[in-house]
């Protein structure tokens, strides 16, 4: 869809706004769920988490073990069961779409049959649930290759249906896809309004689950937090 150079500002605007106002304590069932955020139009109140501070993921990720990434042998998403059920008929999927977009209607099963989202990570409107994925802020197999590798299969369920913090998030296709597998030193939002929020909700994750980082991925992340201000 094409849009006004105007209102494709203004989405940029507010996607900017919804991911700077966008991770697990030590164990997922022991989490607290920070306050809800107040965003700007398009966008309104969500009940999406809000990471620490800057100056607290800067600690954080000072003290996660600092190591080449491990084997990619044994990996498969299937190690991370996904979209559980999480009340009804609505799955981790479904709910997120529920929570980051607006006017979302659903049906009989719980899907999404219309509503508006507004991408963070690139600041697309999009207009149908189709549209858009759900993203892990830190995704499995980065997770696999951090540590996750060592994990029951129970604590991947819960890192890859983490409802609590912001790990995941709801995002256009294209922008997930482009991410992929990648850390921050490989990739980062094309939207830079939105790297401080990133940075701080990537690090959190890593911190709350015990997960690695490698050198590059700690500067890069350091960088994209002096975007704080």
């Amino acid at each position: 869809m094409n849009f006004k150079t105007t209102a494709r500002a203004s989405a940029i605007a507010a996607a900017a706004v919804l991911l700077s106002s966008v991770m697990l304590p030590q164990a997922a069932e022991a989490a607290t769920p920070r306050a809800p955020f107040q965003a700007a139009a398009p966008a309104q109140q969500r009940a999406l988490p809000e990471p620490p501070s800057a100056a607290q993921v800067r600690t954080e990720i000072d003290t996660l073990v600092v190591e080449a990434p491990h084997s990619m042998a044994g990996y498969s998403r299937a190690q991370f069961p996904h979209w559980i059920t999480q009340s009804g008929k609505c799955d981790t999927r479904e709910v997120v779409l529920q929570r980051d977009g607006q006017g979302v209607q659903v049906d009989s099963e719980c899907r999404a049959v219309s509503g508006t989202w507004v991408s963070p990570y690139d600041g697309k409107v999009l207009t149908a649930a189709s549209q858009a994925d759900i993203d892990h802020m830190v995704p499995l197999a980065n997770a696999w290759r951090s540590g996750a590798d060592g994990w029951t299969t129970e604590r991947r369920k819960a890192f890859a249906n983490d409802l609590v913090h912001s790990q995941l998030v709801a995002v256009s296709a294209s922008s997930n896809r482009s991410k992929g597998d990648q850390s921050p030193d490989q990739w980062k939002p094309p939207a830079t309004g939105s790297w401080c929020t990133y940075a701080r909700a990537w690090g959190d994750v890593k911190h709350a689950y015990g997960l690695s980082i490698t050198d590059p991925e700690k500067a890069a992340l350091n960088a994209m937090l002096d975007t704080c201000g």
